[in-house]
């Protein structure tokens, strides 16, 4: 299984296309997803070893020009991040429920890493701009000390690139609320 991710984000469809393209060239990396987004962007994540992710995203950052939005590079990301951006989460139980929102959806990947990876909590869905505007958001369950840390931790990503939409945890969601979120 590969450790390192990075990802571009773009606000033009036929750049995000062809940098994705460059990216694949450069390095000898796997497309995790490449695809258009909400409002008309194009995102790439791709995975590898560290040195061919950070050479793909180099690429990838030198070709998008005016259109890159937003980037990243995670060395070792929490293994839990994967089945989250896929929704094919399932908790081994339901606890205190954390929802961080942010217009950012480089950000809030590397936000959902960081929050898995300060507290004991499971990672529930990472939706990244599909049918929502093109902002991204993060659900996650634990108990609800271990929800709040990991809350804060990721909130504190977010909060040094000013794209925060906003935070909440819920200490006991009503059954009826699981029922759609599971």
């Amino acid at each position: 299984m590969y450790r390192a991710i990075g990802m571009i984000e773009l606000s033009s469809i036929a750049r995000g296309i062809y940098a994705t393209d460059l990216m694949l060239k450069t390095a000898f990396v796997e497309v995790f997803s490449a695809t258009s987004v909400c409002p008309g962007k194009y995102v790439a994540i791709v995975q590898g070893d560290v040195a061919a992710v950070e050479s793909s995203i180099s690429a990838g950052i030198e070709s998008a020009g005016e259109y890159l939005v937003d980037s990243f590079i995670l060395p070792n990301v929490h293994p839990d991040v994967f089945p989250a951006i896929t929704a094919t989460t399932m908790p081994d139980g339901i606890g205190a429920l954390g929802i961080m929102e942010t217009f950012s959806l480089a950000s809030m990947i590397i936000a959902a890493d960081a929050a898995l990876k300060a507290a004991d909590v499971q990672a529930l869905e990472l939706r990244l701009g599909r049918g929502i505007g093109g902002k991204a958001y993060f659900t996650f369950t634990g108990d609800v000390a271990a929800v709040q840390a990991a809350v804060e931790a990721g909130k504190a990503i977010v909060l040094e690139k000013g794209l925060l939409v906003d935070t909440e945890v819920i200490p006991s969601p009503s059954d009826k609320l699981w029922a759609t979120l599971l």
